[in-house]
């Protein structure tokens, strides 16, 4: 059983806190070299919008940072210290990561790229993510209606939260499917998806 009230509280709290959350700024990341254990510390406030309850699972340790480094998902650091650009890439890497796998990442953000570049990309990223974080709880709010006391006509709306768990999962695998899909599009042209699925 839940208790919908306790559901409508926690969706009004997540709904401020995503209007308020947003990756910091290119040149708010810090670029004085941080070494490994200050580099998780910095990353997890800059991607505190876990739960506390799946925050102990850890999805960034300094043995995640290593392996990506060790991948060349990211450049290494410099004397064992990570700048700007180091903490530009974890951000984006660790966000996707939640919805995406590793070497499609890969794919969507080369690990070799100039600086000017980068900061290009990132800020770029930032913003999306932005936007998508608002249009996310915009799609939150309709489908949590019946909760939060109003009215909606999305086909998503429900008074029952199994469903609005189920429907969460399924929206978040399909927005998987979708990203990598258009990410294995690349380089392809219409005549080969003639050949494909």
């Amino acid at each position: 059983m839940y208790d919908n009230d306790l559901i409508a509280a926690k969706l009004r709290r997540w709904d401020t806190y995503l209007a308020k959350y947003r990756l910091p700024d290119w040149e708010a990341i810090p670029d004085i070299g941080l070494y490994m254990e200050q580099v998780v510390t910095v990353l997890k406030q800059y991607l505190d919008y876990l739960p506390p309850e799946l925050k102990d699972e850890q999805f960034i340790t300094a043995s995640t940072i290593n392996n990506y480094v060790r991948t060349k998902v990211m450049p290494m650091p410099v004397k064992k210290k990570y700048y700007r650009t180091h903490l530009a890439y974890l951000i984006m890497i660790c966000s996707l990561k939640q919805g995406m796998n590793i070497g499609l990442i890969q794919k969507l953000i080369p690990n070799d790229l100039p600086e000017e570049e980068l900061k290009k990309v990132y800020s770029a990223y930032a913003e999306r993510h932005r936007l998508a974080t608002q249009y996310f709880a915009d799609q939150v709010r309709a489908a949590a209606a019946p909760f939060l006391g109003h009215e909606n006509d999305s086909p998503m709306v429900t008074d029952r939260p199994e469903d609005m768990i189920a429907a969460s999962a399924v929206v978040g695998a399909f927005g998987r499917l979708f990203a990598e899909k258009l990410l294995l599009l690349e380089g392809k042209t219409i005549a080969d998806a003639e050949t494909d699925d």
